[in-house]
C-alpha cells in the first residue's frame, strides 16, 4: 500500500498533468467501488474540471470546479491511479497488471476521459480501494477522524508528545493509527523507530523527553526524505512516471531481514509480527 510518501508524489505529479481539463466523460465499471450513486457521482464531475488536488495522509482530494463539490480517491491496498495523454503514461500505486499493460484493461474500473482526450484511470486489482463525492462539510467531518501529519503545521512537538503520552501500546501501532498519527504505514513505521534507536515494541507512555523528541525529529526527517525520492519500492509500488520509488536503497531495516546492520556491522536485522504488521530493527542499535 503507498505510504504519505508515495501518495504525496502521485499527487504532485498528477497536478502538474490534469488541472483544469474539462471532463467529458466519466465509465463506472464496479459500482461498489464509489461510495455514492452513479447518477450524483457523474453529475458531480461530468462538464467539470479538477481545480486542485491536496492530500490528508494517504487520503487524495480533488477540488471541482463545481461549487462545494471534492473527490475522494483512496488507492488502499492495490488501486492505481494511471494517466494518459497520446504517448505519455504517468502512474502511481500498485503496480500489477504492469503500467505498459494496454488500457483500460479488466480492472480498469473507473476512466475519466478528459475534452483534449487524455483519460485517468482508476484500477484496482482487490477493490478494496474508494471513489466518493463530497461537499465541504463532509470533508472536513472526514479530515477530523486523521491524527496529526509529518510535515503539516499540526505536528508540533506538543501534540506529538500529546498523542504518546497517555497511550500504553506498542510504538508501532502509535505510528500506525490513522487516528493519532496520518500518512505512515509499515514501511516508514520501522524506519522511523530506527532512525530514533527506538524498539517499535516500546510501550508509547514509557518514552522519556529525550527519546519523544528524538521519535519526533525522526518522523519529519524520514518522511522529508522520503518524499524527494520519491517513495519506497517494495513489492508493486510505482511512482507517477511509472518508475519504481528510489528510497529503497536507503532503508536501514524495512525488508532486510538476516542481514547485516549497516550502522553496528554486527547484528543482523530481525523481523518478528507485532500488532499483526512484519516489524523489522536491529537489537543492538534499537532499545
Amino acid at each position: 500500500m503507498p505510504e504519505l510518501p508515495e501518495v504525496e508524489t502521485i499527487r504532485r505529479d498528477l497536478v502538474a498533468n490534469i488541472l483544469h481539463k474539462k471532463i467529458a466523460k466519466v465509465t463506472i465499471g464496479k459500482n461498489k467501488l464509489i461510495k455514492n450513486s452513479s447518477a450524483k457521482f457523474k453529475q458531480a464531475i461530468i462538464g467539470h474540471k479538477f481545480t486542485d488536488i491536496s492530500r490528508i495522509g494517504k487520503l487524495l482530494i480533488f477540488a471541482l470546479s463545481k461549487k462545494n463539490t471534492y473527490l475522494l480517491i483512496h488507492l488502499k491496498m492495490t488501486g492505481q491511479l494511471i494517466y494518459q495523454s497520446h504517448h505519455q503514461t504517468i502512474a502511481g500505486g500498485h503496480n500489477y497488471p504492469p503500467i505498459q499493460t494496454k488500457l483500460p484493461n479488466k480492472y480498469s474500473h473507473v476512466i475519466f476521459e478528459f475534452e483534449d482526450h487524455s483519460t485517468l484511470f482508476f484500477n484496482d486489482q482487490r477493490q478494496f480501494g474508494y471513489l466518493q463525492i463530497v461537499d465541504h462539510q463532509q470533508l472536513d467531518s472526514i479530515k477530523s477522524q486523521f491524527g496529526i501529519e509529518p510535515l503539516t503545521k499540526n505536528f508540533t512537538f506538543k501534540n506529538f508528545r500529546r498523542v504518546l503520552s497517555d497511550k500504553n501500546t506498542y510504538l508501532k501501532n502509535i505510528l500506525l493509527n490513522q487516528k493519532h498519527i496520518a500518512g505512515i504505514g509499515n514501511i516508514y513505521a520501522d524506519e522511523i523507530c530506527f532512525a530514533a534507536n527506538i524498539l517499535p515494541q516500546t510501550r508509547a507512555n514509557k518514552l522519556n523527553n529525550f527519546q519523544q523528541k528524538k521519535l519526533f525529529q525522526s518522523c519529519q526527517k524520514t518522511i522529508k526524505k522520503a518524499i524527494k525520492h520519491r517513495g519506497t519500492t517494495f513489492q508493486n509500488y510505482v511512482d507517477p512516471q511509472g518508475q519504481k520509488g528510489n528510497y529503497t536503497e536507503l532503508l536501514q531495516v524495512y525488508g532486510r531481514e538476516n542481514q547485516i546492520c549497516n550502522i553496528c556491522q554486527a547484528n543482523k536485522i530481525k523481523k518478528i509480527k507485532l500488532v499483526g504488521r512484519g516489524t523489522h530493527f536491529c537489537a543492538n542499535c534499537q532499545k
